[in-house]
């Protein structure tokens, strides 16, 4: 049987807002400085529609240093700082096949400091900022495909304090970018099913340095290329399965300060593996008003050793999010809970520094959305 039009239309709202959350909830374990999830979907919605979200991102990351460190048994703290994460979308229906939309997300960053003592990167702490506007256009074709594609332009800043090295510090300099997405979709409306595939380019950038207090040579950082599948489709009246599979090209990303590097032959930050990471949820319409969904998320370890800026390796997570309507607006909130998987980091090659098991992260978040 067939879900409704209507429950149709409240349970595509409620699975983007969903996914949305479990991605931001889910930052502190992404693999890399995975955040947004640089999810296209409001482009799907109907009509005229503008919606702003905000998520609070609280995860929980500690470890304890082996015999193979400068301070045996000593405990990390927690190293993995709070944050919010911000989110907004307006898209225009332009004609009976074309529609447009703006898109803004804060794909990218790390916020870290290690606080307690005695561990060997106490006092170690590093930023990382983006912020992105998309500009999106899709082209409905016959035989229900559409195509769309667009521009992006992202701006960067980062800076770091490595206690390892006595008196480093490294201050990169906001800089902007532009890459592009291009995608393509199958629907069928009549039983809420949407097939989208999606590719984010890779977006370049080159940050003003100073390191030591002194100016450096400026630092190319190339945020990673990507691949979004995304998929939904009624399977009962009023119920719908969603899911989606992001591969995240991070063996091409790395932080190398020219300083930096040459005392330590290594870069800032750097990672070994791609990654990929699954979510598979189902939504359901109780009313006119009400809807609720579920969904549960996966990403695989990669194995090796982490990096002691990003000590996680793999997730797995859980999300539960409902939805309110009332006239033209629509209220979403979510719950994510987050099993970051254990890691461990090195100092020398090969050797053990640290452990970091049983971590975990929860993230909340609210999207309202108004249809004009």
């Amino acid at each position: 049987m067939c879900i409704r039009l209507k429950g149709t239309v409240n349970m595509k709202r409620v699975t983007a807002t969903l996914g949305a959350l479990v991605m931001t909830a889910g930052a502190a374990a992404a693999g890399g400085i995975d955040r947004s999830g640089q999810s296209v979907g409001v482009i799907f919605e109907t009509g005229n529609y503008l919606e702003k979200s905000l998520g609070s991102i609280n995860p929980d990351v500690s470890g304890v240093a082996t015999a193979f460190s400068p301070t045996p048994g000593g405990a990390s703290g927690n190293m993995a700082l709070n944050y919010l994460q911000l989110g907004g979308a307006i898209k225009f229906k332009l004609g009976e096949n074309l529609d447009a939309a703006i898109i803004f997300d804060q794909p990218f960053g790390s916020d870290v400091l290690y606080p307690a003592a005695p561990y060997f990167l106490t006092g170690s702490n590093a930023e990382l900022n983006t912020n992105a506007i998309t500009g999106v256009l899709k082209y409905r074709l016959p035989s229900n495909i559409s195509v769309y594609g667009g521009l992006r332009y992202q701006t960067m800043d980062a800076n770091a304090v490595v206690t390892l090295i006595p008196g480093y510090s490294v201050q990169g300099a906001s800089d902007g970018g532009v890459g592009y997405v291009v995608g393509a979709a199958y629907e069928k409306p009549e039983i809420a099913l949407r097939v989208a595939l999606t590719y984010n380019s890779e977006v370049k950038h080159s940050l003003a340095t100073t390191e030591f207090g002194a100016a450096s040579p400026d630092t190319p950082i190339t945020t990673p290329q990507s691949v979004n599948l995304e998929f939904q489709t009624g399977v009962a009246a009023n119920t719908l399965v969603f899911g989606s599979v992001r591969w995240v090209d991070w063996t091409a990303f790395n932080i190398s300060p020219a300083v930096y590097t040459a005392a330590t032959g290594k870069p800032l930050v750097s990672y070994s593996s791609d990654t990929v990471s699954y979510s598979l949820g189902v939504g359901r319409k109780l009313s006119d008003t009400w809807s609720v969904a579920l969904s549960f998320g996966y990403e695989a370890p990669v194995g090796g050793f982490a990096s002691n800026l990003g000590p996680t390796d793999g997730k797995r997570s859980v999300a539960l999010g409902a939805s309110y309507t009332t006239g033209n607006t629509k209220i979403t909130g979510g719950v994510t809970y987050v099993d970051i998987g254990d890691a461990q980091t090195t100092l020398v090659a090969g050797l053990p520094a640290a452990n970091f098991r049983g971590n975990q992260a929860l993230g909340v978040g609210v999207k309202v959305g108004f249809s004009f």
